[in-house]
C-alpha cells in the first residue's frame, strides 16, 4: 500500500505540470503570430501586385495613346507643310541649276542600252562641252518656247532686227486689212482653243506683253537681276501662255510674209520652200490650221517649227539631240545656216519632245 503523498510533494506536482503546459501555449501564442503576419503580408503583396499591374496597364495604354498621338500629329503637320509650301512656294516653270552628272545618275539608272547610251551623252556634254550644270523645264506642250524664251530673256538679248523697224503690236490687224488674212479668226491660242472676232484683241495684248517684257529685260545690264526677273515671270503660267502664244503668231506672220515673197518669185530660205512642199503646210492657213493650233494643246514644236522659230527671232538655236549620240544629229542648229551673226542658245532633248537648258 503505497504512503500517502506529502502536500509538499504535491505542490511541487503541480507545479512541474504548470512550467510544461507553459512553453506548449507560448508556441501556440508565436505559431498564431506567425500566420496573422504572412495573411497580411500576402494580403498586402496582393495589393501592391494589384496596383502595380494597374499601373502598368495605365502606362502601356497611355504610351499607345501618345504614340497614335505622335503619329498622326506628325502626319497632320507634314500635310500642312506641304500645303503651305505648295501655296507659298513659287510654281517656277524653269528650275533652278543642278550638276549635270548627278542629274543624269538620277534619272538614268540601270543598265538597259538605251539607259548607258543617255549615260554617255551626258558624259560627252560635260567633258568635251564643258556643260557643268542643267536646269529643268516643265515638260508640257509649251516647254520648246519657255526654253529659248527663257534663255533670250535671261541673257538679255535684243530684238531681231526687222522687230526694230516695226511696230509688232500692229502686226494682228496688218494681217486683216493690209493682206486679206480673214482665216486669222480661226488662230487656237493652245489648250483653250479660242476662235473669234475678238481674236485680234486677244492676239494683240499677248504681242503687246512680249514687246513690253522684251524690252524690260533687254534694258536690265545685271546678270543677276534678269535672272530673279525670270524667276518671277517664269512662275506666273498666266503670264507664261500669253508670251508664248505671242511668239507663234510672230512665227505665223514671217510665214505669211515669206509666203507672199514666194508668191513674187523672190528667193527665199530654204526651210520654207521645205515647209511649203508639205501638204500639211502648202501655205500659212494650212500651217496654221494643222501645225500651230495644236502647240500648247496636244504637241509641241516639230523640227521644222524650231527652224521657223529661230529664223524668226533671229538666234541660232543649238540643240544637243541626246538620243542620237555617237551620230551626225547629235548636234544640230536652228536654222543651219543663220543668215547673220545671231546670237547663239543652246538646248538639250532626250527625246525631240521636251527639252531643258544646258549651263556652261
Amino acid at each position: 500500500m503505497a504512503a500517502p503523498r506529502s502536500p509538499t510533494q504535491a505542490r511541487e506536482r503541480e507545479r512541474e505540470r504548470e512550467r510544461s503546459r507553459a512553453p506548449a501555449a507560448g508556441s501556440d501564442q508565436v505559431h498564431s503570430w506567425m500566420l496573422a503576419t504572412s495573411q497580411a503580408l500576402d494580403t498586402v503583396w496582393r495589393m501592391a501586385k494589384g496596383f502595380v499591374m494597374l499601373a502598368v496597364s495605365l502606362l502601356v495604354t497611355a504610351v499607345c495613346y501618345f504614340r497614335r498621338l505622335h503619329l498622326y500629329s506628325g502626319h497632320k503637320l507634314k500635310w500642312w507643310i506641304g500645303y503651305l509650301q505648295r501655296k507659298f512656294k513659287r510654281n517656277l516653270s524653269v528650275e533652278a541649276e543642278v550638276d549635270l552628272l548627278s542629274y543624269c545618275a538620277r534619272e538614268w539608272k540601270g543598265e538597259t542600252p538605251r539607259n548607258k547610251l543617255m549615260r554617255k551623252a551626258y558624259e560627252e556634254l560635260f567633258w568635251r562641252h564643258h556643260i557643268k550644270c542643267v536646269r529643268q523645264v516643265r515638260r508640257d506642250n509649251y516647254d520648246a518656247l519657255r526654253s529659248v524664251l527663257f534663255q533670250i530673256f535671261s541673257q538679255g538679248i535684243s530684238f531681231p532686227s526687222w522687230m526694230k523697224e516695226k511696230d509688232i503690236v500692229k502686226l494682228p490687224e496688218k494681217l486683216l486689212f493690209s493682206q486679206g488674212c480673214n482665216w486669222i479668226q480661226q488662230y487656237s491660242f493652245g489648250p483653250e482653243k479660242y476662235t473669234g472676232s475678238n481674236v485680234f484683241g486677244k492676239l494683240r495684248k499677248c504681242v503687246e506683253l512680249l514687246k513690253t517684257q522684251w524690252t524690260e529685260f533687254n534694258g536690265i545690264r545685271d546678270y543677276h537681276k534678269r535672272g530673279s526677273m525670270c524667276n518671277t515671270l517664269f512662275s506666273d503660267a498666266i503670264l507664261e501662255y500669253k508670251l508664248y502664244e505671242a511668239l507663234k503668231f510672230i512665227m505665223l506672220y514671217q510665214v505669211t510674209e515669206v509666203y507672199e515673197q514666194m508668191k513674187t518669185k523672190k528667193v527665199i530660205p530654204s526651210l520654207f520652200r521645205l515647209l511649203f512642199s508639205r501638204e500639211t503646210s502648202s501655205d500659212p492657213l494650212s500651217f496654221m490650221m494643222n501645225h500651230l493650233n495644236s502647240v500648247g494643246d496636244t504637241c509641241g514644236l516639230e523640227q521644222i517649227d524650231m527652224f521657223i522659230l529661230g529664223y524668226s527671232l533671229e538666234v541660232k538655236i543649238k540643240v544637243f539631240r541626246l538620243f542620237k549620240f555617237n551620230s551626225r544629229d547629235f548636234e544640230v542648229c536652228y536654222p543651219e545656216e543663220p543668215l547673220r551673226d545671231w546670237p547663239e542658245i543652246s538646248l538639250l532633248t532626250e527625246n525631240d519632245r521636251h527639252y531643258h537648258i544646258p549651263v556652261f
